[in-house]
Parts: C-alpha cells; structure tokens; sequence
C-alpha cells in the first residue's frame, strides 16, 4: 500500500474524531505491516475440507493466499518458522481457501517443535539460499532405545524423511516398528562439505544470535501491534541482516558480525523497512490499552527451551536424502526406574527353540519386510493362536516378540474389557484395532481368549455373542486400511476346544502353535536361563539330576522353585551370620541342590495341584518277595525314562499299561504306592466309582480330565483301583443311559486311540479280571497282565521278617513253623496275625515286653484264611485259559 494512502487514511480518522475508527485503522496497518515483515500470530491447524492426506499434515503450515502474495511465499516452497525463543524450523508452504489474513496454520506437532502456542507471534520467512542434501548427518537417541537396531533404524528415518530441510536441534519424530523413538539432530553436514552444528550453551546461543530471554512485551500473544510500538527509528550504523532475531529487553538485535543494531527488521521478501505511518500510529494507543493486552511470560517453557543458531533464510539449507548417513550418539535419561526393568529377548527363554523358531518366521517377517509378500501377492497371517497349560510362556513369548521386533503392543486381558453397559465392550475392542492400526506396526496380544470369545451356541448371554461377531469382523477387517501385515493378533488360551469355530479358521488365527509342558531336555535349558545370573553352586550334572526329577514342571513352576531354593539358601546363611552386613552377606548366599531338592516339596507342577495326593513313603524295600513284579514293573515304568536309547535302538515301544490282578491281599495297592514312591514321577490315584455321575457326559469329561492332567505332568503314572467297577463288559450294566458303557468307550480312546499316549503309564489293580472288558485288555492297551498269587514259602518269610523288625518277638518264636503254619494266608492276613499277636500280648499285661509264641498260637487260631478254595482254584483256572503271566 502506498505511503500516500496510508497518510490519506490516517488523516480522515484524526479529522473525524473517531478513538474507534483510528484503532481500526491502526490495526489494520500495523497488520498488513506485520505480514510484509513476515510476523504472523498461530492458530491450530485447520482439518476441515482439507484435502491434504494426513501422513503429511505434519510437514505444512497454512497460510492465506493474501498472507502468502505479501510475504512473497509460493505454493509448495519451504519456509523458515522463527519463534521468539529462537527456535526454527523448516515446514511447506500450502494455501488454504478462506484462511484469515496475518494467521499461520500449525499442527500440533509443528507447535511442539518450534516452541509456541495459539496466539503467539512466529516469524514465517520464504528459504531464498540454495537447497542441498545433506551428506551427514548425527543424531542423538536416548538409552530408551538403545536397543533399536541401527541399521532398521536409518532405513526407517529415510524413508519417512526423505526430502525434509533439517537444521541443528530439531526433533526428528519417527514410528519404528510401534514404537514412537524421539531424536535430535546435532550436526548436518552438507554435500558442499559446509558443517552446522548445534549451539551448546549461552555464549554459543548469543554467538549465534539467539534469543536467551524475551521480554513481557515481545511475549505478548494478543496484539502484534503492541509488539511493533517498541521499534525505533533510528538509522543503524551496521544493518542487521533481514533474519537476525530480537535481542530482548531492549527491542533491538545483534548481527551475526557482533554489533548490535536497532529494532527495525527488514521484509525478508523485499528487503524494505516498516512505514512511517504505522509507526506513527502506535502512539495514539493509550498505555492503558498496552497493560490490557500484555500477558505474562511462561517462564518455565522459556526454560526449557534448548538453544539453537539462528538460520537466516539467505543461508544454505539441507535435506535429507536415501544416501544421507547418519550416525547415532546415545544419551543417557534420568530415568530410575528404567535400569531395573528387564526387557524380555528371545535369549530369555528356555525349552521353546521350536516354537520360537516357528514364531519368528510367522510374525517377525511381515512385520520387518511386508513389501515381499506384497510383491509375491502373498496374504500374511493375520493372527496366531498359542495354547498349552498355564505357565509355559505364553505371556512372554509375546512380550519377547514385541521387543525383538520393536512393534506396539496392545494387551487385552479377556473378562477385563467385558462392560454391563451395551456396546461398551465392542467398542473397546474398536478402539484398541484402531489404535494399534494406527501405530502400526503393532502386535494385539489376547490373554485368556477362551474367557473373550467362547463358542456361540453355548454363551450364556448375548453379551459373548456380540463379542465373537465383533472381534471376528475386526480381525476380518485387519490390512483394509492399507496396514496388511503389519497388525498382528496373537491369542493365547488353556482350552483352545472352548473357542469359537468360527475364530480358528484361516484368514483369522491362520497359525496354531502349542506351547506344552517341557520334557527334562527343555527344563535344563530352563534352569540354565533361570541361573545365568544367580549364584549358585550347582555342577552340570546335578543340573542335569534336577531337570530329570522335575517332571511335570512349567517354566513359572521352575522359577518358582528358583525363589524358593534362593529363600532357603538366604535363610541358612542367616541362621549362621544373623548380623553380618548385607554387602558382605551377598557374596555368601549361594544355592546348592540340597536348596532345590528341599523346595521341590513345597514346589509342585501347576497341573498336579488338584489332583495331587501325598505318596506314601513306602519303598520296595517294604515288600517281601515279589521281586518278579519288581522287576517287570521296573521295566514298563523305570527303563524307557532311563534307557530310553536302548528302547529306539531296538525298535519297540514301552508298555502302556500294566494290570495287576489276583485274590484280595495280596499287596497289588501297596506295590502301587511303593512303585509311586520310588520312581519319583507324578502319580495320579483314580478310584474307579468316584468317576461316576449321574449327569450324562460328566462321567465321559472326568476321564478325559484325568488324562488330560497325565499328559500335562508327563511322565506320569494313572493308577486305577478296582477297575472292574470301572471298565465293565460292555452290555452287561443295566444302568440309566448306560453310562458304563460310554465310560469304557471314553477309556478305551483315550488309552489307545487317534491321540497318543505318550510318557503315561497306565497301573491298574482288580480282584475280578473276568469282569472287565476284552478290548480293554488287548496288548496296546494293557500289555502287561500279571497274575499276583497267595505269597509262597519264601515270600511269607520275607513279610515276617519285615514285621519282626519292628516287634519285639521272643526267642522262642520259630519261624520256620509260622511259615508252614501260613500256607494258604495272604499278605495282609499274616500282618493281621501279627497285629493280633501283640494285642494278645497286651491283653495279659499292658507292660508287655515280648511277644511269645503262645500269642502267635492263639493268634493263628483267631485269624484264619478267608479266600475260599473255589475262589482260589477260579484264579488258577483264569490264569491257565487267558495264558497270562504269572508270577
């Protein structure tokens, strides 16, 4: 606007007296004044009817097409942003319809760079130096992410941004793998070979020209105008160049050379100064008006501020490029919590190579390459399903692949996002997909998922009806919005068989993997992992010993076990030193393996603690004669855990399952129990009737359950006792339903059929061999039948032997006649006699010291034998006919 008009202009308010109509006009002067000098006020970011993808929102300012034509700005050019804290960043240009005049459009992230809120004073100046590439170019990166590899790194901050005008001290915002990593340049070196570098402390700042404090006055946010009153016209000796910030406090500004200028700034567009009549016309403003609009300082965003150089827009700038190195230089944070944080890593864990290796090639591979399989037109998975017993790892492996990979990751916990209130669950689900769409690439990990999505013909409400259809519809819809394999959902559940049909088919879960009960190979990986870094004193083959003596354990169950071995390892130093200081007491506490055999009482399997009995302490030892059973009982259970190559070499399998039967007493329950005990593995006790239930299909779910719980705990032994009450011949029970019959079936099934049996033993016990079912005893099934007979000479030796140890017999008790006087007595009748032995002892005097053979003689005549001879003569023929063992 000419100098003419403008007088004109001011000359028409003065003359009409107007106080109002003089402020309109001012202001309006001192505006189109302020555009020309390229000083604009900050409003948000206007998204309404924009057109610009959101991907690059973040990398434009808008301006008005007015503001734009008088700052000499062009569409698409690159602009330099000056606050007046000095910081400065290069953003684009971009016109926007209707924008009000003397306003600059910046997004919230533009905001946060540059250092300034809506309503402050930024300085917009068009870049006139030349645009080179940076050939160089350091970063800082915190210790937060030290652990980002490098490499991935760099590829990922060139390809989101390629072409962006980078100056020393802006932060570089970058979405790798999920996770948001925040970096700061410090140095940008150019292909001219010139160097920028960022201002360091104070007296680089002022080197530099930068801004240490602002004034009241120039952090005003309301009226530019206020801002202008403080120029001078005075001519300076030295101008300063157009771009030179504010010096605060006195409104005037230091060059580059040192010397310090007046507060006239030059239009970065056309060099020219501000107009005599908007200056003239900042005195008709009253100084109540200038306290009006004067607002406080925020001292401590001033603070916090970092210092960097000022750029003039005459200078040369540089972009980021393909060929762009950049080096990283790592700082440390103040964080405390952070070093005592371990973040899980695939070296971490132990007994899941397998299952890992299957994991990594599923998951990690679309995550950090999804151009191949765009290019191949290969759909990659969308989700991956883990299941097995609780305990194994589920939980951790996912936390181990979200870190290796450095994706997002969302965790739901199943009956945690179930609201009462309507669709209040379906939309957390919808905001959690749409949070990890957005932060992609990202991993939604479901804990419990048989508690989310049961089966829907089953759900007790339609509550877990709209639940399933809506995660299957998000699941469906995962890759829809341009993020195909980058959004992964892993599920992890105890009873995959409880989920719905629907959830499992490909295109959803495409991958199931089983996270099982490690075997001793995996629970030595696990206790090597577990005491990599705790002191211990253990030896590889008591390590070895350990791993083999804890079956049935998962991996919590073995950390578990670790804690408690270190508890008692802390304690018995303890007792020893109770006040010897804790840094001398450190290098002390060591743990040996009698720590961790000690805790293994305390310590069961996760699977065995509902069904887990108190064995016996009864040792073979205990059991006179038998030593055939021994034995064969030592082969079906004890050799394939201990020779288990000798078993591969020639080509057979173990037995599975080994009936005892025989007349009653003749010790088939306590070889059980001394068989539980001295093996050392899992014993699982079954009382054929208790399995029964008038509910149809419960009786079918125990058995299966029974089983289910050997597998988990591996190896194991399943005992059944009286399993003629349990496994009769099929057509012969008369009951409801015939439950018996679909019992046996389920047994039958579960002992041999499609699932193997692997590592279970079966230890059954019957006094009625005839009763039960002729599938049931073919070899695969039971392969060892073995008669128990009546004890013979030798035998019944043995047990008196055992019970004289224990007794105190006189000298005048003859074995040798007790034993033929015993002929047809079974085990537990001549214990029986024995017992009966002393009570008659006790009955003629209560301070008894002996027993005597008069007692045994009356006790003889008082216990007699109570099989029948046609009893016995029934085994003797059963035996003879099935041509079974006998023993």
């Amino acid at each position: 606007m000419s100098s003419k008009k403008n007088r004109k202009r001011l000359n028409q308010s003065a003359g009409n007296g107007s106080p109002s109509a003089s402020a309109a006009s001012f202001s309006a002067e001192a505006t189109a004044s302020a555009v020309a000098a390229g000083t604009l006020v900050v409003i948000n970011f206007l998204e309404k009817d924009n057109k610009v993808p959101k991907a690059f929102q973040n990398s434009l300012v808008q301006l008005g097409l007015n503001t734009m034509k008088s700052a000499n700005i062009c569409i698409g050019r690159p602009v330099l942003l000056t606050s007046l804290d000095g910081k400065q960043e290069v953003y684009t240009a971009w016109p926007v319809a209707g924008f009000p005049g003397g306003k600059v459009g910046l997004s919230e992230m533009a905001q946060k760079n540059v250092g300034v809120r809506v309503g402050d004073a930024i300085h917009v100046q068009p870049v006139l130096g030349a645009v080179l590439q940076a050939e160089e170019m350091d970063v800082a990166l915190s210790d937060k992410n030290a652990d980002i590899n490098e490499e991935q790194l760099t590829n990922c901050l060139l390809r989101k941004l390629d072409g962006k005008i980078v100056l020393p001290g802006n932060f570089l915002y970058c979405t790798f793998y999920g996770r948001p990593c925040k970096l700061q340049v410090l140095r940008v070196k150019g292909a001219d070979g010139a160097m920028l570098r960022r201002a360091q402390n104070d007296s680089d700042a002022v080197a530099w020209g930068m801004a240490s404090k602002p004034s009241s006055t120039e952090a005003s946010t309301l009226d530019i105008s206020l801002q202008l009153s403080q120029l001078s016209l005075e001519v300076p000796p030295n101008p300063a160049s157009s771009s030179t910030p504010y010096k605060p406090g006195d409104g005037r500004m230091i060059n580059k050379a040192g010397g310090v200028s007046s507060g006239v700034t030059q239009s970065p567009g056309n060099g020219s100064g501000l107009g005599l009549e908007a200056v003239t016309g900042l005195e008709h403003r009253s100084q109540s008006a200038r306290e009006e609009n004067e607002q406080p300082v925020n001292e401590e965003r001033l603070l916090k501020s970092p210092g960097v150089g000022a750029q003039c827009n005459t200078d040369t700038f540089y972009f980021i490029s393909s060929t762009t190195r950049v080096n990283f230089t790592k700082i440390r944070t103040n964080s405390k919590d952070q070093g005592n944080q371990l973040k899980v890593t695939y070296d971490m864990i132990g007994g899941l190579n397998s299952q890992l290796k299957g994991i990594r090639e599923i998951i990690e591979l679309p995550l950090k390459q999804p151009e191949l399989f765009k290019s191949y037109g290969i759909p990659p998975p969308r989700g991956v399903l883990l299941y097995g017993p609780p305990g194994t790892g589920k939980t951790m492996i996912a936390r181990a692949v979200a870190n290796e990979v450095g994706a997002y990751v969302s965790v739901i916990n199943g009956p945690e996002i179930i609201s009462k209130f309507y669709g209040e669950t379906e939309a957390r689900l919808r905001q959690i997909f749409a949070e990890a769409t957005l932060r992609h690439p990202s991993i939604i990990f479901i804990d419990e998922l048989d508690a989310l999505c049961p089966k829907r013909e089953g759900a007790q409400n339609e509550v877990e009806k709209r639940v399933v259809a809506s995660l299957l519809t998000l699941m469906d819809g995962i890759g829809s919005e341009g993020s195909e394999g980058q959004v992964l959902v892993l599920g992890a559940t105890n009873r995959p068989h409880a989920l719905d049909a629907a959830l499992r088919r490909p295109g959803r879960f495409d991958k199931e993997i089983e996270i099982g009960v490690p075997n001793a190979q995996d629970r030595l990986d696990i206790l090597q992992k577990l005491l990599l870094r705790v002191p211990h004193l253990l030896t590889e083959a008591e390590l070895l010993q350990l791993a083999n003596n804890a079956h049935g354990y998962v991996g919590a169950d073995l950390k578990a076990l670790c804690n408690e071995a270190g508890l008692r390892a802390l304690r018995r130093v303890l007792r020893k030193h109770p006040n010897l200081p804790d840094s001398k007491m450190a290098g002390l506490v060591k743990i040996t393996l009698q720590d961790f055999l000690q805790g293994m009482n305390d310590i069961r399997p996760s699977a065995m603690r509902e069904v887990a009995i108190d064995v016996p302490n009864v040792s073979w030892s205990d059991i006179g004669g038998l030593g055939n059973i021994k034995l064969k009982l030592k082969q079906a259970v004890e050799w394939p855990l201990k020779h288990s190559e000798s078993f591969t070499q020639m080509g057979i399998q173990p037995p599975k399952g080994v009936l005892l039967y025989g007349p009653p007493g003749c010790s088939k329950t306590m070889i059980a129990k001394a068989l539980a005990n001295e093996s050392g593995l899992n014993f699982l006790a079954v009382k054929g009737p208790e399995l029964m239930n008038k509910y149809v299909g419960e009786s079918e779910r125990a058995v299966r359950e029974i089983f289910r719980k050997a597998r988990a705990v591996a190896p194991s032994i399943i005992f059944f006792d009286e399993l003629d009450a349990l496994a009769v011949e099929r057509g012969s029970s008369s009951g409801a339903g015939n439950v018996a019959d679909r019992v046996l079936a389920q047994l039958l099934t579960e002992m041999d059929g499609i699932e193997q049996l692997k590592d279970v033993t079966i230890l059954a016990a019957t006094n009625r061999p005839d009763r039960i079912d002729k599938a049931l005893m073919r070899p695969g099934r039971i392969d060892r039948i073995i008669y128990v007979p009546l004890p013979d000479a030798a035998t019944r030796r043995e047990i008196f032997k055992l019970r004289f140890q224990s007794m105190p017999v006189s000298n005048d008790v003859d074995l040798n006649e007790l034993i033929l006087q015993t002929d047809t007595y079974s085990g537990a009748e001549i214990i029986a006699v024995c017992k009966e032995a002393g009570l008659l002892a006790l009955e003629e005097d209560i301070q008894a010291k002996s027993i005597t053979k008069k007692h045994f003689t009356r006790a003889l005549s008082i216990v007699t034998p109570r099989l029948p001879e046609s009893l016995r003569r029934f085994y003797e023929d059963y035996q003879e006919k099935s041509g079974l063992h006998v023993l």
